[in-house]
């Protein structure tokens, strides 16, 4: 059977109607409190036609929110009002997995809600500014280092978050996000973790966390509704390339494979101006993991439908070129132009650069 981006991919435990993903990308439209809004709805509703749809990051915990506006699954009243957003998206066909995204050290005091902390595995700050709504740019504070009973408590909010996006928002899964050097990929990256206990110093320490982190909402939710995302050789929030990295991600993906997740996916932000990724990260995820493999990074319609006709990945994420197209699926099919994505518009609250992107049947007629 011939493999296209544009046909339906029935494989490895995943029902969907295409092989395009909507790569997961922080838009900042939830309410200063962090519940979904129902702009939200509109969004992922009007790009449907995709495969897969991954959400922005979503905080599993008040701790984790980290910038203004993200949205959260760690309440009842989240969870409630993620509901029209698994509707709008699966009316259209779409899977949609929710993205847990707990940002450790990056983050703001005036972003989280009261109480919340600043935690990290390692009390070493980064040296970027935030930007928060009461204060503009602010520098950010050097984290509090996660004891024993932070880190089983942030494990068990992952889970319970997992549990949420099933069981109360309708989600069809979720992806744990440990990339772009968020809570667990500052445990993985020695640039960030600087630990003697059992949750850093090795590499099999390092890896701990997000081993548990998966076995805790497996637990929860079942194998067959996780996904991972990496971005080994990365270069954002300070975690960077680092020696012995090739090895470590080689046993993290075969430990993750063997707990069976449904997809593993690989970010490169070559594209963006990161150094290139080591093609030894894709050997091993073709080599050890058994399900789905989604690729992400600076494709277009040619090289996205080669990589699936070649068979280097299984599904292929779009990030920017979907933001701006909600057709995207349709136009990249037909070999059409695409709209532009508006930048100055990724993080503002309101519909400008978000739902008035206008689709390919508007702009023609």
């Amino acid at each position: 059977m011939s493999k296209s981006l544009y046909l339906p991919y029935h494989e490895k435990g995943l029902q969907l109607q295409n092989r395009i993903v909507l790569a997961p990308m922080t838009r900042s439209r939830a309410s200063s409190d962090n519940v979904p809004t129902p702009i939200m709805a509109t969004y992922y509703g009007q790009r449907s036609s995709g495969g897969l749809l991954i959400t922005e990051g979503t905080s599993p915990s008040a701790n984790g929110v980290g910038y203004p506006r993200i949205p959260g699954i760690y309440t009842d009243e989240q969870a409630k009002a993620w509901k029209p957003v698994t509707e709008a998206a699966q009316a259209g066909g779409a899977k949609i997995f929710v993205q847990l995204m707990h940002t450790g050290r990056i983050g703001h005091p005036a972003n989280l809600p009261a109480n919340a902390r600043i935690l990290a595995p390692s009390a070493i700050g980064h040296t970027e500014e935030m930007y928060t709504d009461a204060k503009g740019m602010q520098p950010m504070p050097k984290p509090t280092e996660m004891t024993k009973a932070d880190i089983a408590e942030a494990v068990s909010e992952y889970a319970n978050a997992a549990k949420l996006a099933v069981e109360v928002a309708g989600f069809d899964g979720v992806e744990l996000h440990a990339a772009n050097g968020y809570l667990i990929e500052q445990f993985l990256n020695p640039h960030a973790n600087q630990r003697t206990d059992e949750y850093g110093g090795t590499a099999e320490n390092r890896n701990r966390f997000a081993l548990e982190v998966a076995d805790a909402v497996i637990a929860a939710i079942g194998a067959d509704k996780v996904g991972i995302r990496i971005s080994p050789d990365g270069a954002f929030n300070g975690c960077t390339p680092f020696e012995g990295s090739v090895e470590q991600y080689e046993s993290l993906v075969k430990a993750l494979d063997e707990k069976g997740l449904i997809y593993l996916h690989i970010v490169n932000h070559e594209a963006m101006g990161a150094p290139k990724v080591n093609e030894a990260f894709f050997t091993i995820a073709k080599d050890h993991f058994k399900n789905t493999f989604i690729l992400s990074g600076g494709f277009d319609a040619e090289t996205a439908e080669a990589a699936i006709a070649h068979e280097k990945g299984d599904l292929v994420a779009f990030g920017r070129p979907y933001l701006a197209n909600p057709d995207l699926p349709y136009r990249l099919e037909h070999k059409l132009a695409l709209n532009a994505p508006d930048f100055g518009t990724f993080y503002l609250p309101g519909e400008k650069g978000y739902t008035d992107y206008p689709v390919y049947a508007e702009v023609t007629a």
